[in-house]
Order: structure tokens, then C-alpha cells, then sequence
């Protein structure tokens, strides 16, 4: 057998799915990680969410429960008036195992899930990190309390307004969408609409959209709705009542879904987010989820995209001595590379797709609808991409956990 290898010491700022990913992919690993968040629990920063196979796959091989985590879906792109544009056809391997395309369900749940995998004492709450420095030796994270923590490897899982992005590589201002997006649902029985679908639908300047979710056992559906806004001013609207505007001219059943919604569960989001980093790392320190690359919800894929950063960044720890800083320099490099060209180009995906449907000029719209209707253009970039990129996420999951076993000598 192999010997085992020496525990080094890690700590994560932020208990979003990225951050909590990352603490349970290096215990996994055999080091000893703390999970630092600033605020009295780990909360989420949304309502709802749809999880492609990769992070549900992820997620099980960290030790989460996704037993009826949420519901499994089809995906359709069609117009605001009901007409199919796009299937997104998964093959069957793929659907068998997963159920569909993806699950719909709400974001607590996915929380609560992945908190009751941490390991007890790992989550550290009301612990804000306010610096953090750090030489070949290892890292200090200076707390408010007046305490300073020494690590071997700091993980920043802290969001958009990262303070371990701004520490490595400086400030930089945000990409404004110029979009925002309501978004809401609700448990009652809706019969217009159906179960196992979700549908993602465009009129001329607004998308709409919907799906079935499960929590806790009850079946349900979530939808948003999404369109230009200038970010500069504050947004003082009712809620429910723009949103039920915005969803007006779609065909059945978003407009009665969105009816049947109670308002407060309905919320809001302004899209933002940062351009690509060349580099995530430095010395001991790396970035994860919105950290390294914040993307617009256009893309469906934030949180699954952070859940896969910190199950890869774990494997890649695995077996290596992190007092060694040569060491943990080649364990980020190999864990940042693979990662950045797919993010980026989720990341940049949502941006083009934000500009084609809600910032074409008006003259243009009616074109660009024809192109889309009658073109095979979105099948391509949406039906036949999207599971490609599927596929070899999954494909690269199963090769880290392989490699991970091989590195700590299982056999399970």
C-alpha cells in the first residue's frame, strides 16, 4: 500500500456551493480544512436553481445526498408564442442516469443538502476574513476578532466581491448586462402546465421561462423572466407585478405560473459579472465559483460550474504535500487549467446570448428571429454543444476521482 500522505492544513472563505464543494473535496483528499463564513449561517443568495449531470455527479461522489434533490427535466427552446427552435437531446446513457437533461429545484435545498455532508467542526460562522497575506511558507488569514490563522493553501470561495481575487490580482470594475431577471415559484397545482419539462422561451425582447422542481417531496415549478434594464438607477417596482408584465405575452402556462406564485417568493437579480482571468493562482492562494469567474444566470450553469471547481480542486490536492510550495504550485496550476477555457466560455456565452435576445437594435430583431427560426444556428450552438460539454465534464469527473483513488491507494 502506499503510504499516506501528509495532512496539510486548508481553509476556504465563503459557504456558497463552491466554498462547501471545495471543504468536502479536500477532506476527501486526507488534509484538514476549515470553512470560514462571515455571516451567522451559510445562506443562499437565490430561490431557485436548475443543476446540470456533472455537479449532480459531483456532488454524489463528494458524499451529497441527491436522492430526489430535485426534478429531473427535458429541455426546450421556443418561441414566446410556443414553438419548439431547439431540443437539447442528451444521449440515453446520460438521461438513464440522471433522470433528464437536469433537475429543477430550489437552492435551500441544495444547501441543506451539502451542509449536512460537512464533517462536524469544518463550518466556522460570523468569521469575516478582513486580509490575508502570505510568502512560500504558507498563508495568514487576519480575522476580525483579532485572531491570524496559518494555512498551507487558502481557497477563495467568496464571491463576486472577492476578497481573495482583489488581494491576488487588484481590483477591477464589473460587466454591467444592462439585464435583470425576476424569478419565483410556487407549489400549486397548475394544470396548464406540465411535469418534467423545462421550457426556456424568447419574444422579441424578453425571455421566459419555466420548469418542475421537487423540495422535499412536493412537486412544483419555478420560472423567471428576464429583460433589459438600465443598472444605474435603483429598482423600485413591485415584484410580482413586473414580472407578471414581463410575462404576459407567452404562451401558457408561464403567465399562469407566475399568477399562481405567492409574492414573496418572488425576487430579483441584476446581471453582472467580471471578465475571464488569465490566471487564477498564485503562490498558495486560488479562487473558485464567482470568485474566479461570476457568471450572468443567463448561462443556467453559476453554481453548477462552482460546485465542479471545488470537487476538481480537492482531487487535485490529493496525496500532495502542501508544505511543499513548489508542490501546491503544480497541484493549482493542474487544477486552474482545464477550468479556465470552460468557464470563460460559459461566462461568455451568457454575455453573447444577453446581447443577441435583449440589446439588438429594434430594425434587427425581426431578422434575427428568422435567422433563429429558420436556421439551424441555435440547435447547434444550444442542442448539440450544450451536451457535448456534458459529456466531457463527466468524462473529466470520472478521471479525477480515478485519479484521486490511485493516489491514495483505494480500490473502492
Amino acid at each position: 500500500m502506499s503510504p499516506t500522505p501528509k495532512r496539510g492544513r486548508v481553509a476556504v472563505i465563503g459557504a456558497g456551493p463552491a466554498g462547501m464543494a471545495s471543504a468536502l473535496s479536500v477532506h476527501q483528499a486526507g488534509h484538514d480544512v476549515v470553512l470560514l463564513e462571515r455571516y451567522p449561517q451559510a445562506r443562499p443568495a437565490g430561490n431557485i436553481l436548475n443543476l446540470w449531470p456533472p455537479p449532480i455527479k459531483a456532488l454524489g461522489l463528494l458524499g451529497v445526498d441527491t436522492t430526489d434533490l430535485g426534478a429531473p427535466c427535458y429541455s426546450e427552446f421556443r418561441t414566446a408564442a410556443g414553438r419548439t427552435r431547439v431540443r437539447v437531446n442528451l444521449p440515453q446513457e446520460i438521461v438513464d442516469a440522471y433522470g433528464g437533461g437536469f433537475i429543477g429545484l430550489l437552492r435551500p435545498d441544495l444547501y441543506e443538502r451539502m451542509l449536512a455532508a460537512l464533517p462536524p467542526g469544518v463550518l466556522q460562522v460570523n468569521r469575516t476574513v478582513e486580509r490575508v497575506d502570505q510568502d512560500e511558507t504558507g498563508v495568514r488569514l487576519h480575522l476580525a476578532d483579532g485572531e491570524t490563522l496559518e494555512v498551507d493553501v487558502l481557497v477563495g470561495a467568496d464571491g463576486i466581491d472577492s476578497l481573495v481575487r482583489r488581494t491576488l490580482w487588484g481590483d477591477a470594475p464589473k460587466r454591467e448586462h444592462n439585464l435583470h431577471i425576476f424569478g419565483g415559484y410556487t407549489f400549486d397545482d397548475v394544470p396548464e402546465a406540465e411535469r418534467g419539462l423545462c421550457i426556456v422561451s424568447h419574444s422579441r425582447t424578453v425571455q421566459g421561462s419555466w420548469t418542475s422542481i421537487r423540495s422535499k417531496g412536493r412537486h412544483g415549478y419555478q420560472w423567471w423572466v428576464l429583460g433589459a434594464h438600465d443598472a444605474s438607477p435603483d429598482f423600485s417596482g413591485d415584484l410580482h407585478a413586473t414580472a407578471t408584465g414581463m410575462g404576459a405575452g407567452f404562451a401558457a402556462p408561464l403567465p399562469q405560473l407566475i399568477a399562481a406564485t405567492e409574492p414573496g417568493h418572488v425576487q430579483r437579480w441584476v446581471l453582472r459579472d467580471r471578465p475571464a482571468l488569465p490566471q487564477w493562482s498564485k503562490g498558495r492562494a486560488t479562487l473558485v465559483g464567482d470568485a474566479a469567474h461570476p457568471t450572468s444566470p443567463y448561462a443556467a450553469y453559476g453554481a453548477g460550474m462552482a460546485t465542479e471547481d471545488g470537487f476538481f480542486l480537492g482531487r487535485r490536492l490529493a496525496g500532495v504535500d502542501l508544505s511543499d510550495h513548489a508542490a501546491v504550485r503544480a497541484a493549482l496550476d493542474a487544477f486552474e487549467t482545464p477550468r479556465k477555457p470552460h468557464t470563460a466560455a460559459q461566462v461568455q456565452a451568457a454575455w453573447v446570448l444577453g446581447k443577441v435576445f435583449h440589446h439588438a437594435p429594434a430594425p434587427l430583431r425581426p431578422l434575427r428571429d428568422l435567422v433563429l427560426d429558420h436556421t439551424p444556428l441555435l440547435q447547434k450552438q444550444v442542442g448539440e454543444k450544450s451536451p457535448g460539454e456534458i459529456i466531457a465534464q463527466i468524462t473529466a469527473i470520472d478521471e479525477a476521482e480515478a485519479r484521486m483513488a490511485s493516489v491514495l491507494g483505494r480500490t473502492d
